[in-house]
């Protein structure tokens, strides 16, 4: 079976530059898509064609279905990538692409649809037997059910939007009296978010890591795992800093039950070629399924680095139909890779800051990788996500892949706007973030350690 011969981008920014560095590898042609603002985007220019599909509003251009499926039809596109956020987890945007003749790049719009509700995933997986955190059975639907729900778990409890993620619509209820706002202001804040109010309960577990396995399946059901992330590093439930291996999987029996898990998570929904499988580990080492993730994560690089496993690639291959090329005997990791989101961002209040960058200077060197599309005299955009570049630096262990980060940011020269390099240059210097002894909650004690010494 062949690759394709043309994919368009539904996607901007450094993960648009990014699928068409692996797409030219393949030796496949690619097409742009970019709103009015974008017309001078780097992904506009590497790509082979572009099309301008709207105007700055995501909704009229990267988020325009009828207008990025005409894009495809009038470039003969035969394939089409999503990369991550935008309609990459929509799957009326992947059901569209299938009845237009065009692959979509991903898994199965059923796979898209199950993943996306929250609620409906973790009643599947705790049925084939994949641990879930204690919750109600399904989404609840008024404070009267939520607050019997809760008394039977027992507080604290956590609701949590069956559409969508990214800590919308969530909310921690330490007390019964808190129980009814939250209830009311999590629904709206998930209707708002993703046009739907439902929202499920969880058992609060306040000392948490968030550790996530990366898996492929092809189209035969032929599935394997790429080993686990670590993403506790967190501001507001949006990670920062990811790594991998996770510095708490120092057992091998530990590192083969989650990616075992991981690997039987999809298996329970048939999934199809690449996602990411969320899980928290409490201070006992116990393993709670989370979510799915049925796309490319931002945090890809750390496997690559570690692995030497091109996802992109795999996942083009994948979609083609072509057979998974590795068993699981053969996913090796070596050395230790860590990944800092580099936004542009006031970096104490966390704050967008868009404008012209007048100067760039790229980090670079051994172990050193970095995933942008930004450059000297570019004007960033206020319309969109504040993510400028990814810095990945890959040592032969945790302590040496710390050391070259941290001469990465210091190398990392940007003038014009604000970014949180100040920030993650603080994280890299903390004891305990060098130790490996931090969880989810990790920013907010730092940031109240600061105000207390100010």
């Amino acid at each position: 079976m062949k690759l394709f011969k043309k994919i368009l981008i539904a996607n901007r920014g450094e993960i648009a530059v990014r699928i068409i560095r692996a797409c030219k590898e393949l030796g496949i042609k690619t097409v742009a898509v970019y709103s009015e603002p974008d017309k001078e985007s780097l992904h506009v220019r590497l790509a082979d064609e572009s099309v301008c599909i709207g105007p700055a509003s995501a909704s009229q251009s990267y988020l325009n279905i009828p207008a990025i499926l005409s894009a495809a039809e009038i470039t003969d596109s035969d394939a089409i990538h999503p990369g991550y956020g935008f309609l990459s987890e929509n799957y009326h945007f992947a059901e569209a692409c299938i009845t237009s003749g065009i692959t979509f790049i991903g898994p199965t719009p059923e796979n898209i649809r199950l993943g996306g509700d929250k609620a409906k995933a973790r009643q599947t997986m705790k049925r084939k037997g994949v641990p879930v955190v204690s919750g109600s059975d399904g989404p609840v639907a008024t404070e009267e059910i939520a607050l019997k729900v809760s008394k039977k778990i027992g507080f604290p409890i956590v609701l949590k939007a069956s559409a969508g993620g990214g800590g919308h619509g969530m909310k921690i209820v330490k007390e019964e009296k808190e129980l009814e706002q939250a209830f009311y202001l999590a629904q709206r804040e998930a209707l708002t978010a993703f046009g739907n109010s439902e929202i499920y309960i969880e058992e609060y577990i306040p000392e948490m890591r968030h550790i996530e396995v990366q898996i492929m399946s092809d189209n035969k059901g032929n599935t394997v795992h790429l080993n686990e992330r670590d993403c506790s590093i967190q501001r507001r439930h949006q990670k920062l800093i990811e790594e991998s291996p996770s510095p708490l999987s120092s057992t091998e029996k530990f590192k083969k039950r989650i990616g075992e898990l991981g690997v039987k998570a999809v298996r329970a929904i048939k999934y199809r070629n690449v996602g990411t499988v969320e899980f928290i580990v409490d201070t006992k080492s116990n393993i709670y399924f989370i979510e799915i993730n049925t796309r490319i994560q931002v945090e890809h690089p750390v496997t690559e680095a570690v692995t030497g496993i091109d996802i992109i690639k795999e996942q083009i291959k994948l979609a083609a139909g072509l057979p998974l090329e590795y068993k699981q005997s053969q996913i090796r990791a070596t050395g230790h890779a860590i990944e800092c989101r580099i936004n542009a961002e006031d970096p104490e209040r966390f704050i967008p800051s868009p404008g012209k960058i007048t100067f760039l200077s790229l980090p670079g060197g051994p172990g050193v990788r970095v995933d942008t599309a930004i450059y000297s005299g570019y004007v960033i955009p206020s319309h969109y996500d504040s993510l400028i570049a990814k810095i990945i630096a890959h040592g032969r262990d945790r302590t040496e892949a710390i050391m070259k980060m941290r001469r990465a940011l210091d190398e990392f020269i940007i003038e014009g706007i604000n970014t949180t390099i100040p920030f993650h240059k603080r994280v890299l210097n903390n004891p305990d973030f060098i130790s490996g002894n931090f969880d989810t909650h990790f920013i907010e004690k730092i940031n109240t350690s600061r105000q207390e010494i100010s």
